[in-house]
């Protein structure tokens, strides 16, 4: 190797913070970082120029030269030399010297533990994209500036909303929901800012809205884009003012609310449109951070997988080939997604043990973006009038019921939507 290549991963190791190795075609070891030392507890005169793998069966590394295609997963048991055996996430992806010689840059990571009874327990990862994202949402969290969180749909904007309030200085006060889909005219400026006895009929007793009850807490408006016009205008009046009337109240309340959106709309061409107020989106979007999607942090997935699959309260454990062919899907539905195959998997699974025959990729015609506003089959119909898209659409879910015997598990995968969204739609179209 040439004083020029050395030079060039050298500062390449330099770079990396966690444990990181470089191993050439013949697999061998040809650089380590201190961080590698430390984790090993081996020095890297000791290690350079050993062989990757002690069983060469079953090397990682020879297979990568064989395919070039990156790997990722969870190791249990690794060889003596390495100086441990606790479970590591580890990651290996082709890097190249000045002279173009190929070789493997490989990271490991100790698994994120999650807190237990905790916001913190859905925020896992340790690729680049989830590390910077945290980073991000930390340094945001102390600032009292509304947010507002972009990104595909299945991203996990609540996650990150949830994890912004605990590390904000309204962490002791409450974290309240409202799903803007269900805020019909109606019933939004009571459900915002609650109503009076006798406001309205069935009003039988007062009520506090949901601004009264994030009172010194934080106020998460999931899918701000599907709030309708009409009420616009009085949630702006709330968070520039802080100060609100019930439903057929004259009293005029106040609310200390850290306010947190979300939506996977283009709000900006919304505005254009006409279908939002320009004075709103710049109001909400003062701090606009995007949540990356799985297809770009990868890396996350075996922890991901492992994460959802306990939250579950499911024991099973995926095998490697497994979670290869998870890392080999785009998953175009996200978090959702992968959540709702791995609790197929775990219905279908003969074992503790989920292999990749219990991984079933519901396939789709086309990738379509969750941002356009519409579900995947709509828009693979091409359905603009909205009468057509609404029968179009029962007449598909009444069609997944017969197939799936009215699981909804197995419907809503197979929508890529959540179960929460199919209830919705179940609901509006009085089917079940």
């Amino acid at each position: 190797m040439s004083l020029s290549s050395t030079f060039t991963l050298d500062s390449l190791l330099a770079t990396h913070d966690s444990p990181f190795m470089i191993i050439d075609q013949n697999q061998k070891v040809v650089a380590v970082n201190e961080a590698w030392e430390r984790h090993s507890g081996i020095s890297a005169q000791e290690q350079i120029g050993k062989s990757c793998c002690e069983d060469e069966s079953q090397c990682r590394h020879r297979q990568f030269f064989q395919n070039y295609e990156s790997y990722s997963g969870i190791l249990v048991e690794v060889a003596s030399w390495y100086g441990s055996s606790k479970k590591s996430v580890v990651s290996g992806y082709p890097i190249r010297d000045t002279e173009g010689k190929l070789y493997i840059g490989e990271s490991w990571a100790e698994p994120e533990i999650p807190e237990s009874n905790s916001f913190t327990t859905t925020m896992i990862g340790i690729s680049p994209a989830f590390i910077k994202l945290k980073s991000k949402l930390q340094q945001i969290a102390k600032s009292n500036v509304p947010v507002l969180l972009t990104g595909e749909t299945g991203t996990g904007k609540e996650v990150a909303a949830k994890f912004i309030h605990m590390h904000s200085n309204e962490a002791n006060g409450e974290f309240i929901v409202v799903d803007c889909t269900l805020l019909t005219e109606s019933l939004c400026e009571s459900e915002l800012f609650g109503h009076e006895k006798g406001a309205f009929t069935n009003a039988m007793s007062s009520r506090k809205g949901l601004f009264e009850m994030a009172h010194n807490g934080t106020l998460f408006l999931d899918e701000i884009g599907e709030l309708p016009l009409s009420q616009q205008p009085k949630l702006l009046r709330a968070l520039e003012s802080g100060q609100f009337r019930r439903v057929g109240g004259n009293k005029i309340l106040s609310s200390k609310v850290r306010v947190i959106c979300a939506t996977h709309r283009h709000l900006g061409e919304m505005v254009k449109a006409g279908t939002f107020r320009e004075d709103l989106f710049y109001r909400l979007s003062v701090l606009t951070v995007e949540i990356p999607p799985l297809r770009e942090r990868k890396q996350d997935l075996p922890l991901l997988a492992e994460h959802l699959l306990r939250q579950d309260g499911s024991q099973h454990v995926l095998t490697q080939l497994a979670i290869n062919k998870l890392l080999h899907h785009s998953w175009p539905g996200n978090i959702r997604e992968l959540k709702n195959c791995l609790q197929l998997a775990v219905s279908m699974a003969s074992s503790r043990y989920i292999d990749k025959q219990e991984i079933h990729i519901l396939r789709r015609r086309a990738r379509i973006s969750e941002s356009d506003g519409y579900d995947n089959f709509n828009a693979q119909l091409k359905i603009t009038n909205p009468v057509q898209q609404a029968e179009s659409e029962r007449d598909k879910i009444a069609k997944l019921i017969t197939k799936f015997q009215g699981n909804r598990k197995l419907i809503a995968a197979d929508l890529a939507i959540s179960e929460r969204t199919l209830y919705r739609k179940l609901n509006r179209y009085g089917i079940g």
